[in-house]
C-alpha cells in the first residue's frame, strides 16, 4: 500500500484533519497547517526514537523476520517427505534374500567360530550383519555393489584403525573421527556403504582382540570376510531368473 509522507495511507487532506479536530472535546485554537505541521514533527521525533531503540529501520526489522520465518518454514517441511514407501517384496525375493543372508553370514561364522577360535584372529564383525541386508535383501541399491560393499568396509577399516592410533586416550574423539572421516573417503572413492561406518566404529571401540590386531584388522576380518560373503552374493542371487547381481563392478 502506498504511503504518504508520514507514514499514513494515501494523502492528508485539511478536511481529514477538520473532521478529525472536529471529535475532539473542548476548544481547540490550531489551524489545520499548524496541526499538519506539529503531527510531521511528532512523527519524525517517535520515529527516531523508535530507530534508537531497535538499531534499524521498524519496516527492515518486520522484513528480517518475515525472512527468518520463511526459512524456519521451508526447513521444517523438508522433513515432510516428498515420496512413496517402496512396494511390498514378493515371498519369492523374501525367501531369496533370507537364504543368502543365511548362507553368507553362516559361511563366515562358520570360520570365525570353528577355525579361528583361540587364534586371535576374526573373520566375522557386527557391520557383515548390515552389509547382509544390501547385498542380499537390496541387490539392486548402488550401496549394495562389490565397489562399494568390499571398497567401502576396506577404507573404512583402515580409517577407523588410524582413529583409535591417534586419539586411543580420547575414545569419544576417535569415535566421532573414525565415522565421519570413513563417510567422508567413501564419498571421495566412490565406495559409500552404510554399514563402513559400523567397521570403521569397531575399529575404535571394539575389544582387546580387536585393537591387537592394528593394521591387520584390514585384511582380517574385514577384506577376507567380506569376500567370502560377495561369493556367496555372486552365487546365490543369480540362480532365481528375476534376480542379477552385480548391477556394476567398479
Amino acid at each position: 500500500m502506498k504511503t504518504n509522507e508520514y507514514g499514513l495511507p494515501g494523502k492528508l487532506t485539511d478536511k481529514d484533519i477538520l473532521d478529525a479536530m472536529s471529535e475532539i472535546q473542548g476548544f481547540l485554537d490550531i489551524t489545520p497547517e499548524d496541526f499538519r505541521d506539529i503531527y510531521h514533527h511528532a512523527y519524525v521525533h517517535a520515529n527516531n526514537r523508535i530507530l534508537k531503540e531497535n538499531g534499524s529501520q521498524p519496516q527492515a526489522k518486520v522484513e528480517e523476520i518475515k525472512s527468518e520465518t520463511k526459512g524456519l518454514v521451508r526447513y521444517f517441511s523438508k522433513m515432510k517427505g516428498s515420496g512413496k514407501s517402496p512396494t511390498t517384496v514378493g515371498p519369492v525375493e523374501i525367501m531369496w534374500s533370507w537364504i543368502g543372508a543365511f548362507l553368507g553370514i553362516g559361511a563366515v561364522a562358520a570360520l570365525n567360530f570353528n577355525i579361528l577360535t583361540g587364534s586371535g584372529y576374526l573373520l566375522i564383525i557386527g557391520s557383515f550383519g548390515a552389509s547382509a541386508v544390501l547385498i542380499y535383501g537390496a541387490i539392486k541399491s548402488p550401496l549394495a555393489q562389490p565397489r562399494n560393499f568390499v571398497g567401502g568396509h576396506v577404507v573404512s577399516a583402515i580409517v577407523g584403525v588410524t582413529s583409535y592410533m591417534l586419539f586411543s586416550d580420547n575414545l569419544w574423539i576417535a569415535s566421532s573421527v573414525a565415522v565421519a572421516t570413513a563417510i567422508a573417503f567413501m564419498h571421495m572413492t566412490k565406495t559409500l556403504h552404510p554399514p563402513g561406518g559400523a567397521t570403521a566404529l569397531i575399529a575404535v571401540i571394539g575389544n582387546q582382540s580387536v585393537h591387537n590386531l592394528g593394521y591387520l584388522y584390514v585384511l582380517i576380518p574385514t577384506f577376507s570376510g567380506a569376500m567370502i560373503m560377495l561369493v556367496v552374493a555372486l552365487l546365490v542371487n543369480n540362480i532365481p531368473g528375476s534376480r542379477k547381481y552385480p548391477e556394476f563392478w567398479i
